[in-house]
């Protein structure tokens, strides 16, 4: 809403976040659809970065490759190793706050970009680490992190966003 305003003023188009997805698709919906998923790429990985060099200052981590450290499912798990400690803290974190910022750019679709960028998430995993996550301690942080994502990110688009919905009961006296 206030990046609608800010749009305004300076006279450029906000950004459409509202499209209906159907067979007759128009290009300016998918490129509308692309836009936002990249903005919530985007927004994922710098959340997780920033994320990570607070936890690798408050841990005083010594050697962290932070490059590679969203990626990294081969740490050992081990609540007293702080690299392990600010990975899985990052992830977690990054997943809250990140279904907040879905929420703020796509509004009611955070469900959908959420599972979209965990399986682009997944696929980059498997492309840096050349290898197929096979911990289930990585697994059990992803899922419980993508689960928070979409409960968070749906209850605050409800919340923010509450007169865009219609209830069907509302739609009775039509």
């Amino acid at each position: 809403m206030l990046w609608d305003y800010c749009c305004r003023c300076c006279g450029t188009p906000p950004i459409k976040r509202h499209c209906k997805l159907s067979i007759n698709t128009k290009l300016n919906d998918t490129q509308v659809v692309l836009q936002n998923l990249l903005m919530c790429i985007v927004c994922f990985y710098s959340l997780y970065y920033i994320t990570l060099s607070v936890c690798i200052g408050i841990l005083k981590v010594d050697e962290e490759d932070s490059l590679l450290a969203p990626f990294n499912y081969k740490m050992q798990p081990s609540w007293s190793n702080p690299k392990y400690l600010a990975s899985v803290i990052s992830t977690e974190v990054t997943y809250i706050v990140g279904g907040l910022v879905f929420a703020w750019i796509v509004e009611e679709w955070v469900w959908d970009y959420a599972f979209t960028v965990t399986l682009l998430h997944i696929g980059l995993t498997v492309a840096v680490m050349a290898d197929f996550p096979s911990t289930e301690h990585w697994w059990i942080a992803l899922g419980s992190g993508l689960v928070m994502m979409i409960l968070g990110g749906q209850l605050l688009a409800r919340h923010l966003f509450r007169n865009h919905f219609v209830h069907p009961a509302e739609l009775q006296n039509f």
